[in-house]
């Protein structure tokens, strides 16, 4: 079955946005990296506020570079205002788990993944589109993982985003899909879940929200 024949149209349970995000995605995230998590709740919170500021800077550049599409401006103003409004969130929960915001180094995961988009301009913006819906669906994978083992307020936060990352992800392949053909997507799509994949086995030296096992 092709990789973009999973996408449901909509998902209404958490378990089968869970279980939707994790059939897409190739791999699982290994428990040294949850266990690890758990124990540095600090870096974890400090990150996630990073990620959630990124991805809605992600989605303004792309409404001021597409000014012409339509479905993604709507698409992306929506995604924008929740992921600051998630941002807050964070913040907020920072602050009353006596979390102080310090500077991080930004993670390899994002960067390996946008530095496979080809250049040109159409391709670009495809490809940039497929590494959004694999942050987003590797967000929700891990919120996934996290949340029942997490104290209780920040466990029913993160369970509480679940549905919007996993429609994030939606979104992004949808516009994908629209301005590629379904064959290019697919390969682009095996592309990056395959960088995703490694990313997530393999030894990272820093700890981070997408990072991969910690060293």
């Amino acid at each position: 079955m092709p990789i973009t024949d999973k996408i449901v149209s909509k998902v209404t349970s958490i378990d089968a946005i869970v279980s939707e995000v994790q059939d897409f995605l190739e791999v699982c995230t290994p428990e040294a990296w949850v266990s690890h998590a758990l124990g540095d709740l600090a870096t974890l919170l400090i990150d996630h506020a990073n990620c959630e500021y990124k991805a809605a800077a992600t989605g303004m550049s792309l409404i001021t570079k597409c000014r012409n599409k339509p479905r993604l401006q709507c698409l992306m103003a929506r995604l924008v205002r929740e992921e600051m409004l998630h941002y807050e969130q964070v913040l907020v929960l920072m602050n009353q788990m006596g979390v102080d915001y310090r500077p991080l180094t930004a993670s390899r995961y994002a960067k390996t993944l946008r530095g496979a988009v080809r250049s040109n301009e159409d391709d670009r913006l495809v490809d940039t589109l497929i590494v959004g819906a694999v942050v987003e669906a590797r967000s929700c994978e891990r919120f996934a993982a996290l949340w029942p083992r997490l104290p209780t307020r920040l466990g029913r936060f993160y369970k509480s985003l679940l549905r919007s990352e996993g429609r994030h992800y939606q979104d992004y392949l949808s516009l994908a899909r629209e301005f590629a053909d379904a064959s290019d997507v697919e390969q682009r799509l095996v592309h990056f879940l395959e960088i995703d994949q490694i990313l997530i086995e393999t030894t990272d030296e820093e700890f981070r929200f997408h990072s991969g096992v910690p060293a």
